[in-house]
C-alpha cells in the first residue's frame, strides 16, 4: 500500500470516528470494547478501545479485506482533579484540527485553546512509528497517550 494513500485515508477516517463527537459507535466486536468503523473504496478502518478515563486500544486498516496497517495506544489522565469530559472534549477538538506537520495518527504537533494545550511528538514514519500525545492545563501536564504502529505484512 502506498504511504500517501494510507495517510490520506487515515486523515479522513480519524475525523469520521472518535475525533468527531457526532460519530456513531458500531456494534462492539470484543467484550466490553467501544468501536468505530469507517470505509472508503477498498479501504476499511476499525478502531476498538476499552476504558473511558484511562483507555487502551487498537486501530487497523484493511485493504481489500487484508490487514495492512495498525496502531496501538494507551492514554490516561494524570491529574485526578481534571474533569474528564472537559479534557476529552478538548482532545477531540485537537484531533479535528487541520494539519500536515506530523504523522496522521492522532492530532497536530501542537494546538491550544484557552488554558488547554495539546502536543503530539512522533518518531519514525507511517510504516513504523512511535509517539506521545500530551495535554496540559495551564503549566501542568494532565494527560498522556503513548502510540506506536506500522505496516502489517
Amino acid at each position: 500500500m502506498q504511504l500517501e494513500k494510507l495517510a490520506n485515508f487515515l486523515r479522513e477516517a480519524n475525523k469520521s470516528t472518535y475525533a468527531n463527537k457526532d460519530a456513531s459507535k458500531v456494534l462492539s466486536e470484543r467484550l466490553g470494547s467501544l468501536d468505530y468503523h469507517f470505509e472508503k473504496e477498498n479501504l476499511v478502518y476499525h478502531d476498538t478501545y476499552f476504558g473511558v478515563r484511562d483507555f487502551i486500544g487498537e486501530e487497523i486498516v484493511y485493504e481489500d479485506l487484508k490487514p495492512v496497517w495498525g496502531a496501538n495506544y494507551y492514554g490516561f489522565i494524570l491529574d485526578e482533579s481534571i474533569d474528564e469530559n472537559e479534557l476529552y472534549e478538548f482532545l477531540r477538538q485537537s484531533l479535528m484540527e487541520e494539519w500536515n506537520n506530523v504523522l496522521p495518527v492522532r492530532g497536530p504537533k501542537s494546538f491550544s485553546s484557552g488554558n488547554w494545550k495539546y502536543q503530539f511528538i512522533t518518531e519514525g514514519i507511517l510504516s513504523r512509528f512511535s509517539g506521545k500525545e500530551e495535554i496540559s492545563f495551564g503549566s501542568d501536564i494532565v494527560y498522556s497517550c503513548f502510540v506506536h504502529g506500522g505496516m502489517i505484512q
